[in-house]
């Protein structure tokens, strides 16, 4: 077939491997069927930083774009279940609360299902908000089934995303890639060439001397950001005046016999420890502030709250959480932690890989780089990682913990005006408002809210003109939301029967 735009892309190089790359690499050979080269260049004496085991729900919808069947990925990545985050210690101490995927039952009238919760709640006739989530009532009992297709129900009101070894998905997405055509080079990048009149990239070198020229360039070389700063120096925001911790230890240990269908993220003194159950092992780590515990009484910390035998010495990371000042620079798109850190607390770094790729293919570029598509991409970007963002600081922000030097710190931080917004609007008449390019909608920001204690000073006004009486209703959907948790195959028995791992 003949290529009808001459100024089409022409050739692609992602520079970087790991689950940034081979995600990359493999949206891209779905999707140009025609007429482009996609190389992908990485060096196995290069390490991953290979700790984002846990995703969101939208990376079901990127596997399906990519024809995946769920199952065959599970088990070639010795997946689980995900069905949202348990928070412990957070809001206080000897306290926990459940962030679902999925809605809070369904809402019966104009006015929303928590607005009669909260009603019920200052009358004392309500029950936990958690039991009134079918997230929940599956992941508290250790239970994981597919959402029922029969919108009438309630198992029908829930999400789920995946657990999964991040180095096993990336090797699942090189061998699905390099089937579809993407050439994958071995070798490390000493040098790179700009064109003289623009800056753009017009091609890197390897140590051996080869040289691999492109049109496109995706950076996917991690913190070092090789061409998104090295070359092109497009700075960065620091965002840990808001988001302090700084450093973070992993370790994979035996597996539990609680295998749980959700994350578990524990507060700790000086950051928040998390839990990742996979079929083979369960992922750990310490998300800590160096500023307040050091790297050895962090390691202390973290083997000492382990399910089991630790498998490997605890692998230290240091971070600056924040983003580029650009995304896209010139002929250059910063995908993954090229682009910005995101602490893992929401489990959103494998869903910015996502994002950005998604982003790229709608707004994808021919070889004039038009200014219009990637002042776009970068607008979209930079909302979607200043949304994200500011969910995160909720969580610290809205803690009573004053036992730490952290805790007292984020407790009386200042925070962007976009958080008290809507922190306020919570507090004032329990109403959760939405922003173009929130990925986190209201059933997230009220399970922080109300699980770390920002309670309303009043419900919607319009509730008092409704003529609701909804204590029975809310009893009987925690009922029925219990009913149908209790009818649920068992989180290991569900793995057993559709895709268990060798």
């Amino acid at each position: 077939m003949k290529q009808t735009n001459p100024r089409a892309i022409r050739s692609i190089v992602i520079v970087g491997g790991g689950t940034a790359g081979w995600m990359t690499a493999a949206a891209l050979a779905n999707a140009l069927k025609a007429h482009c080269t996609v190389t992908l260049i990485e060096s196995d004496e290069i390490g991953t930083v290979g700790v984002g085991e846990a995703t969101i729900p939208p990376i079901r919808t990127f596997n399906a774009t990519l024809g995946i069947d769920e199952n065959e990925f599970v088990r070639a990545t010795q997946g689980s279940f995900k069905l949202g985050i348990e928070f412990v210690d957070w809001g206080r101490r000897d306290h926990r609360y459940f962030h679902p995927f999925g809605t809070y039952g369904r809402d019966f009238d104009m006015v929303p299902l928590h607005q009669y919760w909260l009603d019920a709640q200052r009358k004392g006739e309500a029950p936990p908000l958690d039991d009134l989530c079918m997230a929940w009532a599956a992941a508290s009992r250790g239970k994981f089934a597919q959402p029922s297709a029969d919108p009438r129900s309630v198992a029908s009101t829930f999400d789920y995303a995946y657990h999964f070894d991040a180095g096993l998905y990336a090797r699942f997405l090189r061998t699905y890639a390099e089937a579809r055509g993407v050439v994958r080079i071995e070798g490390k990048i000493a040098d790179y060439e700009q064109t003289a009149e623009t800056g753009f990239i017009r091609s890197v070198t390897l140590e051996d001397g080869r040289g691999f020229a492109g049109d496109l360039f995706i950076d996917c070389s991690g913190f070092r950001g090789l061409l998104i700063e090295g070359a092109l120096e497009t700075g960065y925001q620091d965002w840990t005046h808001w988001l302090p911790c700084d450093r973070a230890l992993a370790v994979p240990c035996e597996r539990a016999s609680e295998f749980t269908p959700y994350t578990r993220s524990t507060a700790r003194e000086a950051g928040w420890q998390w839990r990742i159950p996979l079929q083979h092992r369960t992922g750990n780590g310490y998300v800590y502030c160096s500023k307040f515990i050091d790297e050895a009484a962090a390691a202390e910390k973290l083997l000492a709250n382990l399910d089991g035998k630790a498998l490997a010495d605890p692998k230290p990371l240091r971070f600056v959480t924040g983003r580029r000042n650009l995304f896209w620079n010139k002929n250059v798109v910063a995908i993954g932690l090229s682009g910005g850190f995101m602490e893992p607390l929401e489990s959103t770094s494998i869903h910015l890989i996502q994002a950005g790729i998604a982003k790229l293919l709608a707004l994808f570029p021919d070889r004039d780089f038009d200014p219009l598509v990637t002042d776009e991409y970068n607008r979209l970007g930079i909302a979607e990682f200043e949304r994200i963002r500011d969910f995160i600081i909720l969580h610290y922000k809205l803690t009573t913990r004053t036992d730490t030097e952290l805790w007292r710190y984020c407790g009386a931080m200042d925070v962007p005006d976009s958080v008290t917004w809507k922190i306020d609007h919570f507090r004032r008449y329990g109403r959760l408002l939405a922003r173009e390019a929130d990925l986190f909608g209201p059933p997230s920001w009220l399970a922080v809210h109300v699980g770390q204690g920002n309670m309303p000073e009043a419900t919607d006004p319009l509730l008092a003109h409704r003529g609701q009486d909804s204590a029975v209703f809310l009893r009987k959907l925690a009922d029925a939301l219990a009913r149908a948790g209790e009818g649920m195959p068992t989180h290991a028995g569900y793995i057993e029967a559709n895709c268990r791992a060798g």
